[in-house]
């Protein structure tokens, strides 16, 4: 995508180092030049206009055709009006403190709102997050089959509902990611051909009805100039917070991304390339600019192999933990992922009976606070290994943390059976996918969670458990 604008925008920079010094009516050529580029490109006209003519008195300036590098000041004026076209202030996804978070995704029919959705799901799920897949697409012959497909490939729980009513779907999807403490909601909504009342009347059904964090809207890059009419009607009907560029890997000129922030005022929140589910990437204004005037993009290179690494690095580490091989480092960070989720008592008022327990005043908020003070007290090797904690190593760590002996004893204790409880959850496990006890079925196949975020997997059964561990 945008391959053709590169070349020819690199084409028209070389034209210009070759001559060395610049006049007025070389700088009012390559402006020429630049204009027919994007037009050529499916910009929007408009937005041609405007950019050429702010990039234009910028280059015609006495500081650019005086200097030594006059061609060099030309490229960088143009990064700069180019990045600011694109966007250039910060448009990452941000979710607020409202569980769960809910997003909804609309568009035309086409565009790719149901690939866009789970490839959302997969990156908030390498997030932490614990997102929940609502198939809000009633229309499409096989959409929510689609949508199921795409949420068991990336161990995405897909709520389907009676598949007749999308608002009813959409409200009682939120009702059960609350129930199933999912913290993330992404509703996939059905799309028409073309923008058409019924379509906008059911997006704002089930905005009204579900009150969305965030809403973004799918759009097909390839649709060229056309995709500015359909952002700026949708902008007028449910007032989206974003923009999804879908199928930036087509071979069309690709000039509508160029367009929607300049027309619209909608940030370009991700752009996809690809059917991968990693294929979805936050969108860089300053980077995609480089890009398309041929500088590379370095910096993306090097964020994804670094998150290749983490990726394989945190699959050991769940693997070691599912394994019962926890240590007190662990059980730390285990403390912090409770404290993400809204803390001890968000987690036990969704057990049964839980805001019976919180009425009476069982649940006591600093248990594990107090636990990551006694941890803290520990030596490295302590911590790594529990077992070396002898009584003289625990009077140490004791006076250390300002506790009793006993409460070192006690933290032991719990830390042990936390120990055993994953150990057993892991052999659960083992025995639903079918493996011995060498492990050789199921071999290679990474192993998914049960379904509470931040917990390796744990169930509501196993947050029972750790409730009474909790002496709750």
């Amino acid at each position: 995508m945008l391959e053709n604008l590169s070349e020819r925008l690199q084409g028209i920079f070389s034209g210009l180092r070759s001559k060395g010094r610049l006049t007025e009516e070389d700088i009012n050529a390559a402006m020429r030049e630049i204009r027919l580029a994007l037009l050529e490109a499916d910009v929007n006209f408009k937005v041609v206009k405007a950019f050429v003519a702010r990039t234009k008195e910028r280059c015609l300036s006495s500081e650019v055709l005086d200097s030594l590098t006059p061609a060099q000041n030309v490229v960088k004026i143009v990064l700069d009006e180019l990045t600011e076209l694109l966007g250039r202030t910060d448009s990452r996804l941000v979710l607020g403190s409202r569980i769960p978070n809910v997003i909804m995704l609309v568009g035309l029919q086409g565009s790719g709102k149901t690939t866009a959705a789970a490839k959302l799901a997969y990156r908030l799920k390498q997030e932490n997050h614990s997102p929940l897949l609502i198939a809000g697409d009633v229309y499409r012959p096989a959409a929510a089959d689609q949508l199921q497909t795409l949420g068991d490939e990336i161990g995405v729980r897909v709520y389907r509902g009676d598949g007749r009513d999308p608002v009813a779907i959409a409200k009682e999807g939120v009702q059960d990611a609350i129930d199933n403490l999912r913290d993330v909601v992404i509703i996939d909504t059905a799309g028409r051909l073309h923008v058409d009342d019924d379509m906008m009347a059911e997006a704002a059904a089930i905005k009204e009805a579900v009150k969305p964090d965030q809403i973004l809207m799918v759009v097909d890059a390839m649709t060229g100039q056309d995709v500015v009419n359909v952002v700026e009607a949708f902008a007028d009907s449910v007032d989206f917070d974003g923009v999804i560029m879908s199928k930036m890997d087509g071979d069309a000129r690709g000039g509508g991304a160029l367009s929607i922030r300049e027309v619209t005022g909608k940030p370009i929140k991700f752009i996809s390339s690809g059917e991968k589910p990693d294929s979805l990437e936050v969108f860089h204004p300053d980077r995609m600019a480089k890009r398309i005037l041929g500088m590379g993009d370095v910096v993306s290179l090097i964020e994804n192999a670094v998150r290749v690494q983490q990726a394989e690095e945190e699959e050991l580490e769940a693997e070691r933990m599912m394994r019962g091989h926890i240590t007190l480092d662990d059980f730390v960070m285990m403390n912090a992922q409770m404290r993400k989720m809204g803390g001890v008592q968000k987690l036990v008022s969704a057990l049964p009976g839980g805001d019976k327990a919180l009425a009476s005043g069982q649940v006591d908020e600093g248990a594990l606070d107090a636990m990551e003070v006694i941890i803290n007290s520990m030596t490295k090797e302590e911590r790594a290994k529990p077992e070396l904690l002898n009584g003289s190593r625990r009077a140490r760590i004791a006076k250390g943390a300002g506790v009793s002996v006993t409460a070192v004893n006690q933290m032991m204790k719990k830390f042990n059976e936390t120990k055993k409880m994953v150990k057993q959850a892991t052999a659960g496990m083992d025995a639903q996918m079918g493996r011995g006890k060498k492990g050789k079925k199921g071999k290679g196949k990474r192993r998914r969670g049960l379904g509470i975020p931040g917990m390796g997997g744990m169930s509501m059964k196993d947050l029972k458990k750790i409730q009474d561990m909790m002496g709750q």
